[in-house]
């Protein structure tokens, strides 16, 4: 069966280096057969193979995400974190929260000099800025849900790792352009240096990282967190200012949560909760905007992005407010997403101008978050369904390798808010309940959420994009349940977003003029910025045909069983 494998990923690999676009594939509709929807074409390949292999949605999400920090090294990984939202085919809903946590030597000031003043580069770039990784826990608490053993789910990512994946001209630019933070952050050369720029077609070879997934694959997760890779991290820590220990490492744990579920228009919702803020927005962005009777308009109307502008507006002063760790603060929740609260919430809102942030929040603003992560959805033919948003944080994290393991650690401590109530280099502020703790998980907004209908899965969608997160996702369930719009024009039409501050509304670059024109009317501040998220979408109709979409903004591809 191995075998079988290395020989399919070699011939993929060759059509990619040959024909850089003719594997990734935007779009499939389907019965029957299982669909995985990722950032990048060989790690759709490998989940969609490990189905026709035997294996389950939950198999396959295991293989992605491996293959995924192989072959998409600026967010895929086994030095982050993230999240994941499951239906199984018996109805069973559940949560697994393998964000990265805040080392044991962390403390609230650590990014501040003797003045007071926040030092975000200490936050966003090198060692210390590394928060745990739980990636790797994540998969390995996956693997109660699926079929095969660990040592085959990991095997298409050791053979892409050894074999090495020709680069598109996207992944070629960026690390280019990122080179001259790998010089600064790294005192031993990396995989990703090379003397001459990066281009199309180039060889990627990562045997440092195939023999990292080497020890995974034969002594499980201690193979990460305890044994020669932990020493490898605790030593590359050390060549700077970085404080994860032997102990952080050894003690990682991930969480099992209850998923969020609400009602929307004859469908459940099930998403992430707390540590991630995604649920709680979408909750709350969907029922507000419900109130407006959303569906009676058009998409990207005037008076949609108003009303659905303002619910973005009122949830995001809420996620500065109240959202963080909810080991660490009082998990308001409950109260977040009821209705009375958001009823309440929606009084001030008016057709007739563009409601200031300073009436609907209490802080300042709050943290910039980086936009550079990656999302998996699947269903299998069983009916199986899963939504994953990993991370890295910053584009290729800290930027910092680990020497001798061959992979990129994360930037995701400067999701907390390095200085509550202080302005940052952004002009951005958090909450206290975000403050920075030793083993607290750092807030998030990544959104992997299951849309339900007749107790069956019916949208399975997420996104990378920072804040831009919940928003992509909310727009993309409305362009679908009130819109009525195919999958494809769900996740390709051009998108918007607002985060209560700053104060302007971002737009994607051919956003309808007509549309801006009468928002700027009313008061509203637009920003045009080249794009908004990457949606990976499968939608399932009664008669269970499915339509798996990737986002056209990226090398995103879909995998069919």
């Amino acid at each position: 069966m191995k075998k079988l494998f290395l020989s399919f990923l070699v011939v993929s690999q060759f059509a990619f280096a040959q024909f850089t676009d003719i594997n990734i594939v935007k779009e499939i509709h389907t019965k029957n057969k299982g669909l995985v929807v990722s950032a990048h074409p060989l790690a759709s390949e490998a989940g969609a193979k490990i189905m026709k292999m035997g294996g389950n949605a939950y198999d396959a999400v295991i293989a992605t995400q491996y293959a995924l920090a192989v072959v998409y090294p600026q967010a895929g990984n086994i030095g982050g974190g993230g999240f994941l939202v499951g239906v199984k085919d018996n109805g069973e809903k559940f949560t697994i929260d393998f964000r990265e946590t805040a080392p044991e030597k962390s403390s609230r000031d650590m990014y501040l000099d003797k003045k007071g003043n926040a030092n975000t580069d200490l936050s966003q770039n090198g060692r210390l800025a590394v928060g745990i990784p739980g990636s790797v826990a994540g998969f390995f608490a996956t693997l109660k849900h699926a079929k095969l053993p660990m040592d085959q789910l990991i095997q298409p990512a050791i053979d892409l790792a050894e074999q090495g994946f020709a680069v598109t001209q996207r992944e070629a630019n960026l690390l280019n352009n990122q080179m001259d933070y790998f010089h600064q952050h790294n005192k031993n050369k990396t995989v990703f240096q090379k003397s001459t720029p990066w281009k199309q077609g180039d060889l990627l070879i990562q045997t440092e990282l195939a023999a990292t997934l080497k020890l995974i694959q034969k002594n499980g997760a201690k193979g990460f967190y305890e044994g020669k890779t932990a020493q490898l991290i605790v030593d590359e820590m050390k060549r700077g200012n970085g404080i994860i220990t032997l102990n952080d490492l050894k003690n990682y744990k991930v969480v099992e949560r209850k998923p969020i579920s609400f009602n929307y228009k004859g469908t459940e919702i099930v998403s992430m909760p707390l540590p991630s803020s995604g649920g709680i927005l979408l909750a709350q962005m969907l029922k507000m905007s419900s109130f407006e009777n959303l569906e009676k308009y058009q998409q990207n109307s005037t008076p949609a992005v108003q009303i659905m502008v303002e619910a973005e507006r009122r949830s995001f002063a809420d996620r500065a407010e109240y959202m963080g760790d909810p080991q660490f603060i009082k998990d308001q929740t409950e109260m977040l997403i009821s209705d009375d609260y958001l009823k309440s919430r929606w009084k001030s809102f008016t057709m007739n101008r563009a409601t200031p942030s300073s009436e609907v929040g209490k802080i300042i603003s709050q943290p910039k978050e980086s936009t550079e992560t990656t999302h998996i959805s699947i269903i299998d033919k069983e009916g199986n369904a899963v939504s994953v948003t990993t991370t890295i944080n910053g584009l290729y994290g800290s930027k910092v390798v680990v020497s001798g393991a061959g992979f990129l650690l994360n930037n995701e401590m400067d999701d907390f808010s390095v200085k509550p109530g202080v302005p940052n280099m952004f002009g951005a502020v958090g909450g206290e309940a975000n403050a920075i703790q030793p083993g607290k998980r750092m807030l998030s907004s990544m959104t992997p959420t299951i849309v339900m209908k007749n107790n069956k899965p019916y949208i399975i969608v997420g996104t990378p994009g920072g804040t831009t997160i919940p928003t992509a996702v909310y727009q993309s369930i409305v362009n679908i349940i009130d819109f009525k719009l195919s999958p494809n024009m769900a996740v390709n039409l051009p998108k918007f977003h607002h985060q209560w501050l700053p104060e302007s509304v971002l737009v994607e670059k051919n956003f309808p003029e007509t549309t801006i024109l009468d928002l700027e009317k009313n008061k509203y501040t637009i920003e045009k910025t080249a794009q908004i998220a990457r949606t990976e979408m499968i939608v399932i109709d009664e008669n269970g045909n499915a339509t798996a979409v990737a986002d056209g903004r990226g090398d995103d591809s879909v995998g069919v069983e």
